[in-house]
């Protein structure tokens, strides 16, 4: 089957990245493989999974599998916790469970201020990024004060920031700091993982009706039209394809605004400064 007709986002760096991908946290290593099988069909080319996931190397068999070529395709990994010390040997780990030569991008997965190791792990990065074995290298779950301090000691700009975002927990602050940088943001749990009444929100109804979509579709419009690089986490191949026809139709800005006016700064995941899970 042909790609699906998803525009793909010009990060800092020059690389492409297409501005839907699917998400594979929580997947379970033993669904993994055919749940990227069916993404990889459906016309999907931007994976994204993690050490800490557990499932590299049924994501990297479902790609040997696929017959799409290489070149075509977009993986995403990242750095966990444990190993931020030892970031290359980690790095060299998940390529081996992954079956690649390279990644399209390396990300450390949180920051984890409280042990100081994220600046260490950065170097690391910036090492595998030189070597030609990560296309573009970036961060996960980073605070402002925890950009800075790597970009200030390195001079190297994270090409992405991946972070819990959604109408109900916006990060407008953290957003603009990262806009100015010239740092993508990447929308992790961009439906607020089911753990809401945002779906029955008037803003997310009304405006999914206007549309003829589903209210999933218009949030993820919502997120795709300001500029940011969305992962839905499903393991269904129907959902998989109907998280895709977002490009097809676009919100107004009164409907913009409207969904804007959701943001309660209420996080469903981590808070990135207290997760100590290593």
């Amino acid at each position: 089957m042909a790609a699906l007709e998803i525009p793909n986002i010009t990060l800092h760096d020059g690389t492409e990245i297409p501005q839907l991908g699917l998400g594979v946290f929580k997947v379970d290593p033993g669904e993994a493989e055919r749940v990227v099988a069916d993404a990889l069909a459906a016309g999907y080319r931007h994976i994204d999974t993690a050490a800490i996931y557990r499932n590299e190397a049924e994501v990297g068999a479902a790609i040997a599998a696929s017959g799409v070529p290489r070149e075509d395709l977009f993986v995403t990994t990242k750095l966990w916790n444990s190993d931020q010390l030892r970031g290359e040997e980690a790095f060299q780990e998940s390529l081996d469970k992954l079956g690649l030569d390279r990644v399209d991008l390396y990300l450390v997965h949180w920051p984890q201020p409280m042990f100081g190791e994220a600046l260490t792990a950065w170097r690391s990065l910036v090492k595998i990024h030189e070597s030609g074995r990560a296309t573009s290298i970036g961060v996960s779950n980073f605070e402002i004060s925890d950009l800075e301090e790597i970009i200030s000691e390195t001079g190297v700009v994270p090409t992405v920031n991946q972070i819990e975002l959604h109408p109900l927990h916006q990060r407008r602050e953290l957003v603009e700091y990262c806009e100015s940088k010239g740092i993508r943001v990447e929308a992790w749990g961009p439906l607020a993982q089911g753990k809401s009444d945002l779906f029955e929100r008037p803003a997310i109804a009304d405006a999914a009706a206007a549309h003829s979509k589903t209210p999933a579709q218009a949030v993820l419009r919502w997120h795709v039209q300001q500029g940011r690089i969305v992962f839905p986490k499903t393991v269904r191949a129907e959902r998989m394809i109907e998280n895709a026809q977002i490009f097809d139709f676009e919100l107004s800005a009164a409907e913009i605004a409207a969904i804007d006016a959701l943001d309660e700064q209420k996080n469903f995941g981590s808070n990135p400064h207290e997760m100590d899970v290593r």
